[in-house]
């Protein structure tokens, strides 16, 4: 007489002890800054970033002190990073953080490569026309540029020498068109895109010589 023996298959598990789908990787935008003071300008760039590309939330990275920025005219972070987040509770998606303040880091692409060693999200750094015209005086800017994808946004005047620069035609061949600017988070650095977008005309710079024009009058 045949006997069959039960068989045993390991190879399909119960449906409730499968492992979970993992979570998507959210994608973060990097807004790094001085915020001194904070103004409507950063919170326009940073909701034009979130709907054009794709992220899910800003980080506004308050510097402790830009390298490239006089002490002299820097307010005491704990003010910067105060404004910021006053200014920021206007949208939930904007989050303020003193990562560098915590890490010591004083440079751009130190703060990156902390980032991709303990992080897991999709980022993006963002930045204006100015300081794609700047980049060249950064720490390392090239291998920055291999680390991150970045999104510079058009900002007057600096919109035209910005786009044909040092920096654009060194990485001309891995600029994206701003219609695919959706993706650009998920791409392999380097990557970069211009948007052309409506831009706030506030700037730090203007507002600190309105206070400072408002303090003179009032003594």
């Amino acid at each position: 007489m045949n006997i069959r023996r039960p068989v045993a298959r390991i190879n399909r598990p119960r449906p409730e002890l499968a492992a979970p789908h993992p979570l998507p990787r959210r994608r973060i935008g990097l807004l790094g800054g001085s915020f001194n003071p904070a103004h409507d300008g950063h919170l326009a760039i940073s909701r034009d970033a979130l709907r054009h590309l794709g992220l899910d939330r800003v980080w506004w990275l308050v510097s402790p002190q830009n390298p490239l920025k006089p002490v002299a005219d820097m307010a005491d972070f704990a003010d910067r990073f105060a404004s910021a987040r006053a200014l920021a509770a206007r949208d939930r998606r904007i989050v303020v953080s003193d990562l560098e303040q915590r890490l010591g880091t004083r440079y751009t692409v130190d703060t990156i490569l902390w980032l991709k060693r303990h992080r897991c999200e999709y980022i993006v750094w963002l930045i204006g026309a100015d300081n794609l015209l700047q980049l060249p005086k950064w720490r390392h800017w090239r291998r920055l540029l291999t680390l991150v994808p970045i999104a510079v946004f058009a900002r007057e005047p600096y919109s035209y020498r910005a786009s044909a620069g040092r920096v654009a035609r060194a990485f001309a061949a891995r600029r994206l068109e701003q219609r695919a600017a959706r993706a650009l988070a998920q791409h392999t650095p380097p990557a970069w895109v211009y948007l052309r977008l409506r831009r706030h005309e506030a700037s730090s710079t203007a507002i600190r010589r309105e206070q400072k024009s408002s303090g003179r009058r009032a003594r």
